[in-house]
């Protein structure tokens, strides 16, 4: 069962008896995405940071699903006796805390979204496919080797630097892998572009933060997200686009511990 996948987490406790927040990356990304989030946060929360399954250092999965995953992170946090909970999360993760919250909201105090809505996306990351698959594991010498690959279908250097965090040579073999379980996120990658489908409701107070260059928060897509979360509000950081923890950290944390706090 996915549920039993062993989930790879940092604990950043902070001063005594402090609220529990959890950070969730993205789409080919890993617990070190978020760390200048944890680091302006550390003083309010007790911090886990993740890697969701299939990325950095968390088992690998057979399929993807957003119950799935989901519930394989509320089984780390039932294995750490966590019973209340802030969620973060971003892009993908900010699916899987919309998930999470949905489908046990008593675990949840607040949900706070960076810059995804609970909708379905056209496929916007074909290239990025394209360029980590045609990346020749068995020929290349180091990364350099794999970003000029890559080059070919990514023109953006940031992009690839991204990317290319995940990967790593065996010690042992000096074999080059992807920490990301590529073949499966590019099989179900149909799936990761759904929208957040449930019955339920999550009552309780939603903050969605959106980068004011980017459009994966439409103002087209306001009716779908309340009707799954009723009390919810927007914020706008100017300036950036999708990476907005990225770009500007501190006012990224400043709107979530508002949020959080107050």
């Amino acid at each position: 069962m996915i549920s039993d996948l062993h989930i790879h987490h940092r604990i950043d406790h902070g001063a005594e008896n402090q609220p529990w927040l959890l950070l969730i990356h993205g789409l080919f990304g890993s617990l070190d995405n978020l760390a200048m989030l944890r680091r302006q946060l550390n003083k309010e929360f007790n911090i886990i940071s993740i890697d969701l399954p299939d990325h950095g250092k968390s088992q690998h999965s057979e399929q993807f699903s957003f119950p799935a995953y989901a519930q394989a992170v509320i089984h780390l946090l039932s294995t750490l006796e966590i019973t209340k909970i802030h969620l973060v999360g971003h892009s993908l993760g900010g699916k899987i805390a919309m998930q999470m919250a949905l489908s046990q909201p008593d675990l949840i105090t607040t949900l706070t979204v960076l810059d995804i809505a609970p909708v379905t996306y056209e496929p916007r990351h074909e290239n990025v496919f394209k360029s980590l698959l045609s990346v020749n594991l068995t020929e290349i010498d180091d990364r350099k080797d794999a970003d000029k690959q890559m080059s070919e279908f990514v023109t953006e250097a940031s992009v690839r630097q991204f990317l290319l965090k995940s990967l790593y040579q065996d010690n042992d073999s000096g074999h080059w892998h992807w920490r990301f379980n590529l073949a499966l996120l590019d099989r179900d990658y149909p799936l990761l572009s759904k929208g957040i489908d449930s019955e339920q409701k999550f009552s309780k107070p939603v903050l969605f933060l959106k980068g004011e260059k980017s459009d994966y928060l439409k103002a087209s897509y306001t009716k779908q997200t309340t009707e799954l979360f009723p009390d919810s509000r927007v914020r706008v950081i100017s300036g950036v686009g999708h990476w907005l923890h990225a770009e500007k950290p501190s006012e990224c944390a400043k709107h979530i511990r508002t949020f959080l706090l107050n």
